[in-house]
């Protein structure tokens, strides 16, 4: 009887650890708007999540050896994500109404042409001046896990529609799960991303550039000067852009080609194989030094492949560590950059009545 009494009291506590969510104040805004922190859990795995920008704040995951460290850039404040100069690199980050770039700013919808805040140059970028990145969701836990409301009203960047956006993080087993979806009371366009960047050898740890890629794609998006997509659909084959057997990122990330040098780097769209709207295998990362593993899988047809081009050295995030050139990676699952100006790639408009849905999982293991 003590026995069955002590095995049922350790199975009691094991499913206790593998769903266990808290929550906790993380400060507040300029404007006095309190900030939330949740804390998801499941055995080894804890993932963070911010009510501001929907933020995956830190991500500890245990190495080959089962040494948990955090393998997401950011800060360990608020002041960091919003403050005089809120996270200016989105660092895990929701991203909406339209993640990625939009192309001078504008996007014909409906017989009208919409005009969006340029934020980079012409481009209009991961939603504009003010996308969700920057705003306090309402949350709510549920199993495993955080909702994340928000609403966005009708013209909000220059968009058309009141769009409700809800976003469900939910950690169970080795994954971490994001579900997205959103209704509309006009036509508009959407392009909901998480923006978190992985360095699995830990946030702050070095560069990227011995990680192998993977990603399951033999056609990707050239971009023009501007990183607009031009709209040709271009084999990898042959090309810097072939990751479909496991290639490190520095192997040949500064070779002598146009879209490396347009975009420093890798900074595109691949897009990827399988059906639109099943989930499949997108890309994997492995970090030799530690052995982790990330498994990104989506069903959304593209994932932007950004190997921190543009960090330079300005940033200190958490733990007073120095975010230097090409110290992180992203893989932001999403439909192809300025799609509503081209109209031969997958379509991102949501008219009333329907329902945006999309499901990514971030998937960790070792070896």
């Amino acid at each position: 009887m003590r026995v069955f009494t002590l095995v049922l009291a350790l199975l009691t506590i094991v499913g206790e650890i593998e769903g266990q969510v808290t929550k906790d104040s993380f400060g507040k805004t300029a404007d006095g708007t309190p900030v939330d922190i949740y804390t998801l859990k499941s055995g080894p795995i804890e993932a963070r999540i911010l009510t501001y920008g929907g933020i995956i704040q830190s991500l500890k995951i245990p190495d080959k050896s089962g040494k948990s460290a955090d393998v997401v850039l950011g800060f360990d404040s608020i002041d960091g994500y919003a403050g005089v100069k809120p996270n200016p690199a989105y660092f895990g980050a929701l991203i909406g109404r339209y993640g990625n770039r939009i192309g001078g700013g504008k996007f014909a919808l409906g017989g009208h042409t919409w005009h969006t805040p340029v934020n980079e140059g012409v481009n209009t970028l991961h939603g504009g001046t003010q996308g969700f990145d920057k705003r306090v969701w309402k949350a709510r836990e549920i199993p495993h896990g955080v909702e994340l409301t928000l609403v966005s009203p009708d013209g909000d960047q220059g968009f058309p529609g009141t769009l409700t956006a809800v976003v469900r993080y939910t950690l169970a087993g080795k994954e971490l799960k994001i579900d997205y979806s959103a209704t509309t009371d006009k036509d508009t366009v959407v392009n909901l991303t998480n923006h978190s960047y992985f360095n699995l050898a830990g946030q702050g740890k070095g560069d990227i550039l011995q990680n192998q890629v993977k990603i399951n794609a033999s056609r990707y998006t050239p971009v023009d000067e501007h990183l607009i997509p031009t709209g040709e659909l271009a084999p990898v084959e042959g090309t810097p852009f072939d990751f479909r057997k496991p290639t490190a990122v520095g192997a040949r990330i500064n070779d002598d080609h146009e879209q490396l040098k347009r975009a420093k780097g890798y900074d595109h769209n691949w897009v990827l194989e399988g059906g639109r709207g099943t989930l499949r295998e997108a890309a994997e990362v492995y970090e030799p030094s530690s052995g982790r593993v990330l498994t990104v899988l989506t069903d959304q047809p593209g994932v932007q492949f950004y190997t921190g081009n543009f960090l330079d050295g300005t940033i200190t995030g958490k733990e007073g560590k120095v975010y230097g050139h090409r110290t992180a990676l992203c893989l932001e699952t999403q439909h192809f950059p300025d799609s509503p100006n081209h109209p031969a790639f997958p379509s991102t408009e949501l008219k009333p009545g329907e329902t945006y849905h999309t499901v990514t999982v971030f998937r960790f293991s070792a070896r």
